[in-house]
């Protein structure tokens, strides 16, 4: 994680900063959406769209591209739609939610600049402490070693509709977690039916907070009893 006080920007590679730029030139307060790198509002849930796969596809295709410049070979690497957005017939913040899991994470500058080329910027959080940007977190009785947790977050410019991707190693417990909790929610009714009353709840007892980092924590015992092995 970097040093309080850092501000991301000051080191970023020149095609991040170019879109995040571009990105906060049209940011006009209160007449359109926060640019996506800063803070969120509340959680707040919307019924399911079929569009999000489609869009999710989209995005995965133009990512896998993007990265050719830093993988001798892209299929080294898996591509995911994942969470809510991912399930049919689940509400959810409408966020599409994607992850790519590779054999080894690059460079930090490396990845920026090539995720810039997509129109993917980092996304730092709402708070310093925020979950997951910088690595996720074990579950209880984890004893996998500390770099496997080690991820990179990142936000896209294009608000039609709104996106995050997790970019994790494909030895991460965390992101095979992610896919078995999706597939468990897409084949199980009741577990699905649980899962949207629980965002329901969550998201009505957060409806005034300024970001939905707390909404998230409260979701995380569900999630990890959901994909226990």
């Amino acid at each position: 994680m970097p040093p309080a006080g850092h501000d991301i920007r000051e080191s970023e590679p020149a095609g991040v900063r170019t879109v995040r730029s571009r990105l906060d030139s049209a940011y006009v307060p209160g007449e359109n959406a926060l640019p996506p790198h800063r803070p969120a509002g509340p959680p707040v849930l919307v019924p399911h769209d079929p569009a999000w796969a489609t869009r999710a596809q989209q995005h995965l295709s133009t990512i896998r591209d993007a990265l050719t410049v830093l993988l001798n070979n892209p299929d080294t690497g898996v591509y995911e739609h994942i969470g809510s957005t991912a399930v049919q017939g689940l509400a959810a913040k409408g966020v599409v939610d994607l992850q790519v899991r590779l054999p080894a994470l690059p460079e930090p500058d490396e990845l920026d600049a090539a995720l810039a080329s997509a129109g993917w910027i980092p996304a730092t959080g709402s708070r310093p402490d925020s979950p997951g940007v910088y690595r996720d977190l074990p579950a209880p009785g984890d004893e996998y070693p500390q770099w496997v947790w080690a991820k990179r977050l990142f936000t896209t410019v294009d608000p039609a509709p709104p996106a995050i991707l997790h970019v994790r190693l494909l030895a991460s417990p965390f992101g095979l977690r992610t896919v078995t909790f999706r597939d468990r929610l897409r084949a199980d009714p009741d577990l699905r039916r649980s899962y949207e009353q629980l965002k329901l709840d969550l998201a009505a007892t957060h409806a005034n907070a300024q970001d939905y980092d707390d909404y998230t924590r409260a979701k995380t015992s569900f999630i990890q009893a959901a994909s226990a092995d």
